[in-house]
């Protein structure tokens, strides 16, 4: 009797472990179908294994993201209303007085008449501060300093101070100490909230930073690898203008350029990112001429692929792994200039939120430390959550560590 031996069952494929990565950045990705390949899982592992590093990165993203929403957080205007059967929402449409019996464009909703008249005809919800970066506390009443004279701005902080408030109306003390009203950080040289500013100008120096840092890295990127790649005359053209571009000062072209136009938010953006894309230049460049004769390239050279395609889906994301490693160091240096422009009266206009115009009140108003002391743990934060970032990316794209823990 012929005996036949039974079907073998195939081998199942070996299953690749998952690495323990968990956290919202694994979610994050598994939420749009993006897939890791194993050198990023292992990358973003050790990421993670950085703890100073990615518990700053969580920081940082925490503080940009409440910033973010400021206008929620800080301002003079009530988040919803209610008046006359109608639900209003002050934070974010302007509202004629004439809504409210008064006669101006823009409604003043601090004005005790029109609370009064809100109040008597419906209710408001308050965000947890009651100014914004620019609101003056007109109900601050002065405190009583030496020789009985009542003494304005800038303020202290009402728990750090034991001065006595001057005689003022009883309905003015009271709006003055009303909690929401409270200024927890003390008052500028104008009178303006310092908490309130801290909370946008946090959020103006990081989004300067960050639009600073992708920019000027997309250009550096993108010169690097035309000059890394095609070499030769390219490559010599290149340099030259580098060389040329380096050279000329660039604090000087700021003080040309403020001299002639108000500078803004997206004309420093402007100024300085046609020096700081040049900063890059160098690692790609690096990179691409170290790749660009390698045999995988050939290969994809000899199958027909065009030099873009080449640039873009061989060699791009090696060099990105030594570009990715300066990102954070470059997001540190943005800020950075920002708050020195802005110390130096270069930066932002008159009555902007600024850090940086928060520690040269500082330096001119010695007497009131709160200012400084505000506008330096507000920038030190910062830079150092930026640092340690750098940190963590700089020893998770190392690729001793990153393939030691494959092993």
């Amino acid at each position: 009797m012929d005996q036949t031996a039974p079907p073998v069952a195939p081998a199942p494929a070996p299953v690749r472990p998952k690495l323990p990565l968990g956290g919202f950045i694994q979610r994050f990705a598994d939420r749009f179908g993006w897939k890791l390949s194993p050198v990023n899982q292992r990358r973003l592992a050790r990421f993670k294994a950085h703890k100073l590093g990615y518990r700053s990165f969580l920081i940082f993203m925490g503080l940009f993201l409440v910033t973010l929403f400021a206008e929620f957080i800080a301002n003079d205007r009530p988040l919803i209303a209610s008046y006359k059967g109608e639900i209003l929402f002050p934070v974010l449409v302007d509202y004629p007085e004439e809504k409210f019996g008064g006669f101006l464009a823009v409604t003043d909703y601090k004005t005790p008449d029109i609370q009064k008249e809100i109040q008597d005809n419906g209710w408001m919800i308050w965000p947890p501060i009651r100014y914004s970066y620019d609101t003056i506390n007109k109900d601050y009443p002065g405190r009583v300093g030496t020789g009985d004279i009542c003494l304005g701005y800038p303020a202290p902080p009402p728990w750090a101070s034991s001065m006595t408030l001057c005689d003022a109306p009883e309905d003015q003390v009271a709006r003055y100490k009303a909690f929401g009203n409270m200024n927890w950080l003390g008052l500028d040289n104008q009178g303006r909230d310092v908490l309130a500013r801290v909370i946008y100008g946090f959020r103006v120096s990081v989004l300067f930073g960050i639009l600073l840092t992708v920019i000027s890295s997309v250009i550096g990127v993108f010169a690097g690898a035309v000059q890394g790649y095609f070499g030769g005359k390219t490559d010599l053209i290149f340099q030259r203008i580098l060389e040329i571009w380096n050279s000329i000062p660039e604090l000087f072209v700021l003080l040309i350029i403020s001299s002639m136009f108000i500078p803004g938010f997206w004309t420093l953006l402007g100024i300085l990112l046609i020096f700081s894309w040049t900063s890059l230049v160098g690692v790609v460049r690096a990179e691409f001429l170290r790749g660009r004769n390698l045999e995988y390239v050939r290969a994809a050279r000899a199958l027909g692929l065009s030099d873009w395609q080449i640039m873009y889906k061989h060699l791009l994301p090696n060099a990105m792994v030594a570009t990715l490693t300066f990102l954070p160091f470059k997001l540190s240096g943005g800020i950075a200039a920002l708050t020195a422009l802005d110390f130096l009266g270069l930066g932002m206009p008159p009555g902007s939120a600024s850090l940086g115009e928060l520690l040269l009140q500082g330096k001119k108003h010695l007497e009131a430390p709160w200012l400084g002391i505000s506008g330096f743990v507000a920038v030190s934060i910062i830079l150092s959550l930026a640092i340690f970032m750098g940190e963590a990316v700089r020893d998770a794209l190392d690729p001793r560590k990153t393939f030691k823990q494959a092993k």
